[in-house]
């Protein structure tokens, strides 16, 4: 099977593995408990006044009809059969995007996503190429270096930033660099991304505006990979350095710096390249805690406030978005492979 093949191959097979995802979840979510029928009818249950008795919600349940239980799933689509309500959902919405959300009326799913994707987008974007700029070089330099003291020190301080989660080392820089603790230091924003007066600002005011807001939340993104892709670099780039090939073109006179950039560099990147494919799923690479912690406005948020608000319309249009582009970004980091090393076939045995 030559390259063209298997692309045509693996483009082929993401509809339906679109399918089976979007419907596995579509099925999901219509026959769990506390869904837009369910809450509906609490909302009539609990119509009365603040406060009311365990006796008058009991009556407000019996006196609700089994015509009115009927017209809410009606209203929620739910009085139609499964298939043709997932059918409904991929053509006539538009994979959910045209739905209107339950927890945000008046706005469909799209114009919520659309809110949060440019803030999503820059941080993603911004961690990703942050964390690929840091773990590459070093990883190089470790490997370089192998057993110094260098090695070590940076190994325990990669180790010791991979045990400390996220959003927790998130909510330590956020007491020690926001001022949210009097007599430590205030340099950084707390929340938000960016000022209120963001608008007033001049050019130069703006960037560094969002620099500002950006720079905790961006590094505690990096912390969740940044071990693991330095390691994983420096192990590579070693088992490039003891190959055969390398001591061969060392006898023929090469020097380290054209030995390591000509030769060993590009096949000890075939396992970084992995993770180029998440390069189109940046807009929703937002951490839902982090979020949470900074209180930006992203696409984890959002994903958070649909699942547990039941806002099915724009989980399952998020949904479908990750899908598709998490598809297509597999097949993305297969042509990186091509890119970084043509020799790869893709060839059964």
């Amino acid at each position: 099977m030559n390259r063209f093949d298997y692309f045509i191959r693996r483009l082929l097979l993401v509809p339906p593995t679109f399918i089976g995802i979007t419907l596995l979840c579509f099925a999901v979510i219509q026959f769990v408990p506390g869904g837009p029928v369910e809450q509906a009818l609490m909302r009539m249950r609990g119509g009365g006044a603040g406060g009311e008795s365990a006796a008058t919600a009991s009556e407000g349940a019996a006196a609700i009809s089994e015509e009115q239980r009927e017209a809410i799933r009606r209203h929620f689509g739910f009085d139609r059969p499964f298939l043709v309500r997932y059918g409904q959902w991929v053509w006539r919405d538009r994979l959910g995007m045209r739905m209107e959300s339950y927890k945000f009326p008046n706005k469909t799913a799209w114009q919520l996503i659309s809110e949060r994707f440019p803030v999503s987008l820059i941080f993603g974007l911004t961690g990703f190429i942050c964390t690929y700029l840091v773990c590459i070089p070093l990883g190089m330099m470790k490997a370089l270096k192998n057993g110094s003291t260098f090695d070590v020190m940076s190994s325990v301080i990669v180790f010791a930033g991979y045990a400390v989660p996220a959003f927790a080392l998130g909510m330590v820089l956020k007491m020690l660099f926001c001022g949210t603790v009097d007599g430590l230091w205030d340099i950084f924003p707390a929340t938000g991304f960016h000022s209120r007066d963001f608008a007033d600002l001049t050019f130069l005011g703006k960037v560094k505006d969002i620099f500002q807001h950006m720079f905790l939340p961006v590094l505690c993104y990096m912390v969740g990979s940044f071990a693991v892709l330095t390691i994983l670099m420096k192990n590579s780039l070693l088992e490039q350095i003891n190959s055969d090939y390398v001591r061969t073109v060392y006898a023929k006179g090469a020097g380290t710096f054209r030995v390591l950039w000509a030769h060993v560099l590009r096949n000890a990147l075939i396992p970084i390249a992995t993770g180029f494919g998440g390069v189109l799923t940046l807009m929703f690479s937002g951490s839902v805690i982090i979020e949470r912690v900074f209180e930006i406005p992203g696409m984890g948020s959002l994903s958070m406030e649909a699942i547990v608000g039941r806002d099915y319309p724009v989980f399952m249009a998020i949904l479908a978005l990750t899908s598709i582009l998490g598809l297509i970004g597999n097949i993305f980091s297969d042509f990186c492979y091509v890119i970084i090393d043509p020799r790869i076939s893709f060839q059964a045995e």
